[in-house]
C-alpha cells in the first residue's frame, strides 16, 4: 500500500489499462478479432514484463521488446494463445529488473543519463510526471525541449541531448513511446522515456541543429492552431499530388544517390555502423537534410510531411531492398525505419507544432543516416512497379465447395493472408512491419501513379498506392509463409555494399 492509499496492483491497473481508441485519425486502427480473453492476455504481459524484465535483454544492450508483439498482434486481433503463447517465448531469454541505487529527481536527471542501471530510477520518475503533468507535457518537456536537449554553461560532453537518445538504438526508445500514445497505455510510454533516458548520445551535438530557430517555422498563433488540428482532420478531396511547392523529401534522396562521397567504401561492421557513418558523413546528410522544407503557415503541412516521411522509410526498405535480377532482402535495420514510422501520427497528436517539427526534422535525418549507413541502396522505382506482385503466390485457394462468385481471384483481399501469416510467424518483428504496411496501405492506397510527379527522385510519379502490398508481399516471401508451410527465415543483415563496391 502506498503513502495515498493506493495499492501496487491499482498502481498497475492504471499503468496498463484496457488500450484506448487511437488519438489520431491518422493512427493504425483496430483489426477485429479482440475479446476479453485477449485483453486479459495482453495486460498480464504489459504487467508481468513491467515487474519481472529489464529493458535491455542482454548487457550488449539488445532491446526486451516483448510488450511491441503482444500489442501488434491485440491491435490485429490475434487471439489470447497467441498472446499467451509468445511470451512464454519471448519471455526466456530477458534478464530481471532490478531496483535503482537512488531515485531519478529533477536534480540528478542528468548525471545518470545512459546508465542503464538507473533504467527503473527513471521509470518511477516519468510515471510520476505522466500522472502529475500529463503526457504531452511530459513529452514536451523530457524530450523536446531546449532544457533537456542543449543547456547554456554546460560544456559539450554533458548535455542531456534528450531528443538523441530518443532516437538512438534503431529508434526503439521512440517506438516504445510511441506504443504508449497510440494505445493510451502510461506504463508504456515510462517505459519508452526511461529506454531513451538510458540509452548513450551516438554524436553529441547531432540534434544541435533542429534548435536553432530557423529550423523550426516562426508562425502566428492561428497558424499554429490550425498546423495542430489538422491531425484530427480530414479534408474534403483527397490530394492529387503530393509536392505543392517547397523541397519534397524524394528530392533529397535523389540528390543524395547524386552525390559520390556518400558511396559506401567497404562494408560496415553490425554494431559501430551508425556512428561510424556520422562520423564520415554527418556534416553531409545534415546539409541535405536541412534541405527539407517544413512551412507551418500552410494548412495541412505537419500532415504531408508526415506522408512523405513515411513514403520514405517504405521507399528505402521497399524499392531499396529490391533487385530485379538478385531478388528481394528484407533488410533488419531499414525494417525498423518503417515499424518507427507507424507512430509519427500518434506522436504528433502529442505535440505542439514547434514540436512536431522537431520530430520530423529528427527522425528525417536519422533514417538518411540509416540508409547511407545500410550502403544507401539504389532506389530503382520504375523496376520494383513493374515487376513486383501484387497478390501472393503461395497457395490461398478456397476449397472446392465454396459457392461460386463472380470474384477472379483466389484472394479477395491481398493484405488479409498477409496478416494471419504474420500474427504466427515466430519473428517478432515480421508482425509490426505488416501491421505497418496494412495501415499505411488503409491511409494512402488510393494514391494514383502520377502523385509523387515534380519530385527529383527518378521514376518516383510511377508510384502508386500498390506500393505497400507489393512491400508487404515481398517481406512475408522473404521471410516464408510459415502458416502455410514454409520454412521460417530470418532478417537479412548484409547491407547493400556490393552496388558501389
Amino acid at each position: 500500500m502506498s503513502s495515498n492509499g493506493t495499492t501496487y496492483q491499482q498502481k498497475l491497473d492504471t499503468l496498463f489499462p484496457a488500450p484506448s481508441l487511437p488519438p489520431s485519425t491518422f493512427s493504425p486502427q483496430r483489426l477485429p478479432g479482440s475479446s476479453l480473453e485477449s485483453l486479459a492476455a495482453l495486460q498480464h504481459v504489459l504487467k508481468d514484463n513491467h515487474e519481472r524484465y529489464h529493458i535491455f535483454f542482454n548487457h550488449t544492450r539488445f532491446h526486451n521488446h516483448i510488450t511491441h508483439r503482444a500489442l501488434a498482434i491485440y491491435a490485429l486481433g490475434g487471439s489470447a494463445s497467441l498472446i499467451k503463447d509468445y511470451y512464454e517465448q519471448d519471455g526466456k531469454n530477458q534478464r530481471p529488473a532490478f531496483e535503482s541505487l537512488e531515485p531519478i529527481t529533477e536534480e540528478n536527471f542528468i548525471e545518470h543519463l545512459a546508465d542503464e542501471n538507473f533504467y527503473q530510477g527513471y521509470v518511477t520518475f516519468f510515471t510520476n510526471q505522466i500522472d502529475e503533468k500529463g503526457a504531452a507535457w511530459t513529452l514536451e518537456e523530457f524530450v523536446f525541449s531546449e532544457k533537456y536537449n542543449y543547456q547554456k554553461g554546460r560544456d559539450e560532453t554533458s548535455q542531456p541531448e534528450m531528443l538523441s537518445r530518443f532516437l538512438d538504438g534503431i529508434l526503439h526508445p521512440m517506438i516504445h513511446a510511441g506504443y504508449g500514445v497510440e494505445f493510451g497505455l502510461k506504463g508504456m510510454l515510462a517505459e519508452g522515456l526511461a529506454l531513451g533516458a538510458v540509452h548513450d548520445v551516438c554524436e553529441r551535438g547531432f540534434c544541435l541543429p533542429f534548435f536553432v530557430p530557423s529550423a523550426t517555422v516562426e508562425v502566428n498563433e492561428t497558424a499554429n492552431l490550425l498546423s495542430s488540428l489538422v491531425l484530427d482532420a480530414k479534408p474534403a478531396d483527397a490530394p492529387t499530388v503530393s509536392k505543392t511547392g517547397g523541397v519534397h523529401a524524394f528530392d533529397i534522396m535523389a540528390r543524395m544517390l547524386k552525390d559520390d562521397q556518400l558511396k559506401s567504401k567497404t562494408a560496415r561492421g553490425f554494431m559501430g555502423q551508425f556512428v561510424d557513418t556520422l562520423a564520415e558523413h554527418g556534416t553531409e546528410i545534415r546539409r541535405y537534410a536541412e534541405q527539407w522544407t517544413i512551412d507551418l503557415t500552410k494548412l495541412g503541412e505537419v500532415e504531408r510531411k508526415m506522408e512523405e516521411l513515411i513514403w520514405v522509410n517504405s521507399v528505402v526498405y521497399g524499392v531499396g531492398g529490391f533487385d530485379e535480377e538478385k531478388g528481394f532482402k528484407s533488410d533488419f535495420f531499414l525494417m525498423h525505419m518503417v515499424t518507427s514510422s507507424l507512430f509519427l501520427p500518434s506522436l504528433i497528436a502529442y505535440l505542439s507544432p514547434r514540436s512536431q517539427v522537431l520530430l520530423l526534422r529528427s527522425h528525417f535525418t536519422t533514417v538518411l543516416v540509416w540508409w547511407v549507413a545500410r550502403g544507401r541502396p539504389a532506389l530503382k522505382v520504375k523496376s520494383f512497379v513493374t515487376t513486383t506482385p501484387l497478390e501472393s503466390t503461395v497457395s490461398n485457394t478456397p476449397p472446392s465447395k465454396t459457392p461460386p462468385t463472380t470474384e477472379t481471384t483466389p484472394t479477395p483481399n491481398p493484405f488479409l493472408p498477409i496478416i494471419q501469416s504474420a500474427l504466427t510467424h515466430p519473428n517478432d518483428h515480421l508482425v509490426k512491419i505488416q501491421r505497418a504496411f496494412a495501415h499505411f496501405n488503409t491511409v494512402y492506397g488510393l494514391r494514383p501513379a502520377g502523385y509523387f510527379k515534380g519530385t527529383e527522385l527518378e521514376g518516383a510519379e510511377l508510384l502508386d498506392g500498390s506500393f505497400f502490398v507489393r512491400a508487404a508481399l515481398l517481406t512475408a516471401d522473404y521471410m516464408g509463409w510459415v502458416r502455410e508451410g514454409q520454412e521460417a527465415k530470418v532478417w537479412s543483415f548484409e547491407g547493400f555494399y556490393e552496388q558501389w563496391l
